[in-house]
Order: C-alpha cells, then sequence, then structure tokens
C-alpha cells in the first residue's frame, strides 16, 4: 500500500522568474483547466508505468499509483525583476499566440510578480528594476521567507513549491570554506559574502526554511552544495537540480546511448545553439555561459566512458556553443556534429538539426518536477531527488564522494519509474543496466 500523504488542498507553485518559460507553463496549465488545451510533454498527465509482472501486470498513470495534485489545485505566483504582470509578459515574449492566451487573460493579469531578490553583478544584461532593497544576503533570504508564507496565507495554500526559471547565474565555484556546510553558508550570508552566496542561494534556503521543495530549472550552483544538502536534510525538504532538459541535452542524452549500444566509436561531438530570448541575451555574457558550458559537457563523459572502452572513447573532443540571435526569440536551434568511427576506424558522421521551441518543451517540465516534488515531499523523501534526473541536464550527486550521476535517458527512466512504483508500495523491479 501507498504511504504518501494524500494531496488535499491547493498547491502554492511560486516562480522565480515570470519570463518565456514561466508564462507558457501558467497559461498551459490554465489553458488545461478550462480544457482549451491538452498538456502534451507532461509525463504526469500522460505516462503509464507498468506495476506488477505475470497474470498481475497492469500499466497505470502516475495518480492511479499514488495520490498526485492535479492541475486545479495548482495557484501560481512568482517573483521578477520586471513588473509586468503575467499577461503583459506572455505577450511581450511572443512564444504562444494571443488567441491562445486572451481565453485566460483575467487570471493571467492576477499573476503580478513581487520584488526579485535580485544582484545585477549575477546577471549583467538584465535592466529590470522590480528589486528588492536588502542591507545583506541574510535579509534578502528573510525578505524571501516572508515572502512565502504571505502568499501561503493569502491564497490559502496547504503546500508550496519554489521552482527556479529564471536566467543563468554567473558561475560560482564550490567554496569548501562557505559551501561545505550549514553553518558554514549561513555565517556566509549574514557577513553578507556576495562573491560566494548568490541570490538563487537565498530563494532555495528561504524555500527549505518555509517548508517547501526547491527545484533549480538552470545550472546555477545553486542546492547542489552540501550546505545545502544538510539544509534539506534538516528541514526535511526534497530538492531537485539543475537545468531542464529541454532541446539539445535531451536529444543527446538519448542519442549517446545508441553510439554506446552499438560499439561505435565516438571522435567528436560539437554542439551549437542558436537563441534570441531572455535567456539567451543573458548566456550572451561569458561568465554566465560558463555555467551553462558546464553543465551541457556533463551529460556525455558519464555516458561514453573511456575507462570503460578506451578503443571506443579514448579523446574524443567535445564541444558546446550557444549563440545569441534576437531574429530567432524562442524558437530555438540546436545543432550536433557527431564524428563516429566503425569497423577498422573508419569515420562516419551524424548531423542533428532540432528546430525546437525552447519554452514549449520547458512548460511540461515545469509542471512534472512541481508535482512531483511534490509528491516527494508528501512521500516523505527530502534531499537531493535522484529520480527527477529524468527532467534535468545535470543531474545532482554526491561529487563529495565521487559518485557519478546518471545521465543515460533510458537509465534516467526506469529509475523515475522505479520511485513511482516505490512510493504506490509497488516493487521497484526494473533494472537500470
Amino acid at each position: 500500500m501507498s504511504k504518501v500523504k494524500k494531496a488535499e488542498g491547493k498547491l502554492g507553485v511560486m516562480v522565480v522568474g515570470l519570463g518565456a518559460v514561466t508564462t507558457t507553463f501558467m497559461t498551459g496549465v490554465l489553458m488545461a483547466r478550462k480544457g482549451l488545451a491538452k498538456p502534451v510533454g507532461a509525463m504526469t498527465q500522460y505516462d503509464k508505468v507498468r506495476v506488477g509482472k505475470g497474470a498481475d501486470k497492469k500499466y497505470l498513470k502516475y495518480d492511479e499509483i499514488v495520490s498526485m495534485a492535479t492541475l486545479d489545485d495548482i495557484v501560481f505566483g512568482a517573483w521578477d525583476v520586471y513588473p509586468e504582470n503575467a499577461y503583459e509578459s506572455a505577450i511581450n515574449c511572443e512564444v504562444l499566440k494571443e488567441k491562445d492566451i486572451n481565453p485566460v487573460k483575467d487570471e493571467l493579469e492576477k499573476i503580478v510578480p513581487m520584488k526579485a531578490a535580485f544582484d545585477k553583478n549575477f546577471a549583467k544584461r538584465l535592466e529590470g528594476d522590480n528589486v528588492k532593497e536588502c542591507k545583506d544576503r541574510w535579509d534578502m533570504t528573510e525578505q524571501l521567507r516572508e515572502d512565502i508564507r504571505n502568499f501561503k496565507k493569502e491564497n490559502g495554500c496547504e503546500r508550496i513549491v519554489v521552482l527556479w526559471a529564471a536566467s543563468t547565474e554567473v558561475y560560482v565555484p564550490v567554496n569548501e570554506k562557505v559551501h561545505y556546510t550549514l553553518a558554514d553558508l549561513e555565517a556566509a550570508m549574514k557577513a553578507d559574502d556576495k562573491e560566494n552566496i548568490a541570490p538563487s542561494m537565498c530563494y532555495a534556503y528561504a524555500a527549505l526554511a518555509e517548508g517547501a521543495p526547491f527545484i533549480m530549472g538552470a545550472p546555477n550552483t545553486t542546492v547542489d552544495i552540501p550546505a545545502m544538502w544538510e539544509m534539506a536534510e534538516k528541514t526535511k525538504m526534497p530538492i531537485a537540480g539543475k537545468d531542464f532538459k529541454t532541446g539539445q541535452t535531451l536529444v543527446k542524452s538519448g542519442f549517446a546511448p545508441i553510439i554506446g549500444t552499438r560499439c561505435l566509436g565516438l571522435a567528436g561531438w560539437f554542439s551549437t545553439n542558436i537563441l534570441g530570448n531572455r535567456d539567451g541575451l543573458v548566456l550572451d555574457e561569458p561568465a554566465n555561459f560558463r555555467t551553462k558550458e558546464v553543465s551541457k559537457l556533463s551529460t556525455l563523459e558519464s555516458i561514453l566512458v573511456p575507462e570503460e572502452q578506451p578503443d571506443l572513447y579514448t579523446n574524443y573532443y567535445h564541444k558546446v556553443r550557444i549563440n545569441y540571435y534576437p531574429p530567432r526569440n524562442d524558437n530555438k536551434e540546436g545543432w550536433d556534429n557527431i564524428d563516429i568511427f566503425g569497423w577498422m576506424g573508419y569515420p562516419m558522421q551524424i548531423k542533428i538539426d532540432f528546430l525546437c521551441r525552447d519554452s514549449i518543451l520547458a512548460a511540461p517540465l515545469c509542471l512534472d518536477l512541481v508535482l512531483l516534488s511534490d509528491l516527494a515531499a508528501r512521500a516523505g523523501r527530502w534531499g537531493t531527488q535522484r529520480f527527477l534526473s529524468f527532467f534535468l541536464k545535470s543531474p545532482m550527486h554526491d561529487y563529495t564522494k565521487n559518485e557519478v550521476p546518471v545521465n543515460h535517458l533510458f537509465q534516467q527512466y526506469a529509475m523515475l519509474k522505479n520511485a513511482i512504483r516505490e512510493m504506490g508500495g509497488y516493487e521497484a523491479d526494473q533494472e537500470l543496466d
């Protein structure tokens, strides 16, 4: 029998960033609630998991196995450096057609962003002025905690989930003197250490302190540090991250296993993207791109491992580029050139050109991550939720113990299904090899 607490009452979904991804996510949920759109791409709404074997085998949707919050339960809130409400932002972002936004205009207009906790040094290309006045990083965190408490009370929410869907911050290297223990992290916040404490860390700390799961949808260091793992354990809250796996990395994590399973060799993999939305603008700054580059580069190396197959994967060249190109706006193009070799070392090439829509792919991930993080909290699962790696570009893992993340898409999918089975009181019976 499932030991998951029932999903009763309203679920507050508080999103950092009210840009293209978030407004597409919100509009889609609100339209689906009215029966005017379908939540295509959301595993929680469509996927089925096998439970049992032999004569007892059956395929069930997630909410038939465990108690899940419904779309009707969700109440949206947001923080953003720009003051425009969700309707205005959705129109400005030009991801969705106006005719697909207008039916929920009234609801979107009521979603007015709270002032953001922001430091321009972490996103130099953003110019918004809807920003909190903070004495220091600790004050920043306390103000965010108050926002969460007020939102929960004013909207009558039983539970809150906080999701980062804002821009990529400047790369923050892990500093053992600051990021390894909760005591050191808190001391750095109180000392207003602006170099080692990114604003996103204040959001994460505030969420966990207020009993809300936190999801990192960008490649920021934020919760990928031992101090935050300690905080998640202390508060018994789930954390997940990092970086939504939408376009190119989704392709990479699904296609690299084809090369590995077929025992073909890899000489090089060159990936480039053109993107024209606000995320592309921020990533045009080298320090911000560095954060994304670390995330994107990590996928391949744990799937095609030189030590496991030295004849096939020694010294392959892997490069990733993102280019800001305003005419393309949210319609991202991910282009991959893959140089492989086969029998007797003869070279071959594969070209993949993925003309995708960034926010259209990210919106269902937001829904899945929110609903599954809420599920994890009700199931008493705290700390890093490795079963959510399926949705993330650079899955969190305990690097202090040399743990290797699972980036292989089909192994990640097995982890996801096993977790749903376990939480539903069934046997986790799918192997990961």
